[in-house]
């Protein structure tokens, strides 16, 4: 038995090592089917191992098939068992699925959308956990309902309502992992029924994506300071919805006034469109508290979108949808259908940093943060570049955006900038229609320190000199 070797150094038992080698030789055909393996007992004897190692070894290859015994006469190779096993690659190409947001280590990268981990608050969040498992009963580790934890759904009810003056019941909300699973949700079925959708334009281009791989055919509308330009809404369509970011549109960073909250309103009773609301980031407002949603004004009208991963961290994937009434069971069977349910312990200690007050103090904290990073951001680049940069869109979030005068931010000058040590990220790769942009970068701020923001901006300013930008 010169064929079975084994590797007494290797971590793989010895068990496995005589079944995937006899198992070898018989998809190849080496050993032919009709041949007599050596009784266990000589088997290992020959390999100077226990019996019960070869018995265990031989049982795999039984109950997989591979053998047959015949009572009395020892174990055969069955019929049927030769196959070519395909030869894998060590190390093969996989496609890296990115939405183009990671740098190379030591660039300064201005990645929009990222809250400062730095600040998450671990030792707390460990110790809701603790107290998760410490009180746990039997349902804590059975399938969960695909809508969300009760207690989950309540808190960010009684949340919603209070600070973004959202109107709905708790089963009204479907806990989601991410605004990304949200929107997918939503679009699944929604564009069952009509296939036209209106988005701004710019909107973030994952956004785009979703919608197309649902079939969506979209219809950018043009934004400005002032978010969705309503007044250009295509007249003589019916989409299956619009959506929007009216507390703080994404990426250009305008805020939607109530006349043109009106006017959006009034076209979806005209055509019949839902309204999707993209609430991503509004926690975060430095001139003011955070505004009404869009929903408050029309419940049954507006889905509302809302996230942890801008508040919290991205890590815990966890989002939800409020649904209008009519469409409560729909979404609930689409997000069963997609995985079921959010893993249970993180929804229920949410809950309870939530219920605690523990939320609500965070973001209130990181929104002073926030504050101050934004400022660094904002008075770096004027002293930097003068009346030749504007910043665009109302004071909030996790970033803004920048229109440098005389500047085209092409794929040369961006390869140039990310050598020098910085990356930002141009307005024109979530524009569809393209070349109003290209003067316009996305700077986000949130998991940059003040310091860091500085240098960032000093070598943005160099390099657009040296480019003569």
């Amino acid at each position: 038995m010169t064929w079975v070797t084994l590797d007494r150094d290797s971590s793989l038992p010895l068990i496995r090592q005589i079944y995937g080698q006899l198992r070898g030789r018989i998809l190849e055909g080496v050993l032919a089917p009709g041949t007599r393996l050596p009784s266990s007992r000589a088997m290992a004897s020959m390999l100077g191992v226990s019996r019960n190692v070869v018995i265990e070894a031989y049982d795999l290859l039984y109950a997989e098939g591979f053998t047959k015994g015949r009572h009395g006469s020892g174990t055969f190779i069955a019929d049927g068992a030769v196959y070519s096993p395909p030869t894998v690659p060590e190390a093969p190409e996989v496609e890296v699925v990115s939405m183009g947001y990671e740098g190379p280590a030591g660039v300064i990268n201005f990645k929009p959308g990222t809250p400062d981990l730095r600040h998450f608050p671990a030792h707390l969040w460990l110790r809701m956990l603790k107290e998760v498992y410490s009180r746990a009963s039997a349902d804590l580790f059975a399938y969960g309902l695909p809508e969300g934890r009760p207690e989950l759904r309540q808190a960010i009810r009684d949340y919603l309502v209070t600070q973004r003056g959202v109107l709905c019941h708790p089963d009204q909300i479907v806990v989601t992992a991410g605004t990304t699973q949200a929107i997918g949700i939503i679009a699944s079925f929604l564009l069952g029924e009509r296939l036209d959708v209106v988005l701004e334009d710019p909107i973030t281009r994952d956004i785009q994506l979703i919608i197309k791989g649902e079939g969506g055919v979209i219809h950018p509308v043009e934004v400005d300071d002032s978010g969705l330009m309503t007044d250009r809404l295509p007249e003589g369509l019916s989409p299956s919805f619009i959506y929007v970011t009216p507390s703080h549109q994404f990426p250009l960073g305008g805020t939607m006034p109530i006349q043109r909250r009106v006017a959006l309103l009034e076209y979806t009773e005209r055509t019949g469109a839902w309204v999707i609301e993209d609430d991503y980031d509004s926690e975060f407002r430095f001139d003011g508290p955070p505004l009404n949603s869009l929903q408050s004004l029309a419940p049954e009208r507006v889905v509302y979108i809302g996230t942890f991963s801008k508040t919290l961290c991205p890590a815990l994937r966890t989002g939800y949808l409020v649904l209008p009434t009519a469409l409560i069971a729909r979404g609930r069977n689409e997000k069963w259908r997609r995985d079921l349910h959010n893993e249970t312990t993180g929804q229920l200690a949410l809950a309870e940093f939530i219920r605690q007050g523990r939320y609500q103090r965070h973001t209130a904290g990181m929104r002073r943060l926030y504050g101050l990073k934004r400022r660094a951001l904002e008075n770096a680049l004027r002293q930097a570049f003068g009346d030749q940069v504007h910043i665009l869109g109302s004071a909030a979030g996790l970033h803004l955006a920048a229109r440098f005068h005389g500047a085209v931010f092409d794929g040369a000058l961006l390869a140039e900038l990310e050598v020098a040590g910085v990356r930002v990220y141009p307005a024109e790769m979530h524009a569809m229609r393209p070349g109003r942009l290209l003067d316009t970068v996305i700077m986000g701020y949130g998991n940059l320190d003040e310091m860091v923001i500085r240098n960032g901006v000093d070598i943005l300013r160099k390099t657009l000199e040296k480019a003569g930008a």
